[in-house]
């Protein structure tokens, strides 16, 4: 025994479900994710900008924790020549260096810069510096320099 045929209304209404969304539902579905793309997406970039700041402060703040034992080993912190290098690699004048200080790679900054090491510093010690998004001395907002002494504080 064979069953029933769907109606003439039911086969149409099958027929309409199984074409898919037409051009118009496919075009407001699209507006609605343009508006919500153009609220949130500035409000994602505002915070990225403070992120990448934290960051680099959260670096050089690990950096000055490494240069401390590498002090209290050494005697002194590395040359600026040696660089932050010195805290991966024993330097050639490390009597005392009982590293690596760092367990991984020395990272560029959020901005894909080399961090800068002076020792001494402007203020005795040492100095490490991010220059900011531009990569130069001095600069405000995301271009603002990044520093040890900040990092203290």
């Amino acid at each position: 025994m064979t069953p029933p045929r769907p109606s003439g209304r039911a086969r149409r209404s099958r027929a309409r479900f199984k074409a898919g969304f037409t051009m118009m539902e496919l075009l407001i579905v699209l507006v609605i994710i343009s508006l919500l793309a153009a609220l949130v997406g500035p409000m994602l970039y505002k915070r990225i900008k403070p992120a990448k700041q934290t960051v680099a402060h959260a670096q050089i703040t690990n950096f000055m924790s490494a240069l401390d034992t590498y002090f209290i080993d050494v005697g002194s912190y590395p040359t600026t020549q040696q660089g932050l290098r010195a805290l991966r690699v024993r330097p050639q004048e490390g009597a005392g260096w009982n590293g690596p200080y760092l367990t991984k790679e020395i990272p560029a900054d959020p901005w894909g810069h080399d961090y800068v090491y002076r020792a001494p510093g402007r203020n005795g010690g040492y100095e490490i510096l991010s220059y900011g998004a531009d990569g130069r001395e001095g600069g405000t907002d995301e271009n603002q320099d990044i520093t040890s002494w900040e990092s203290r504080n």
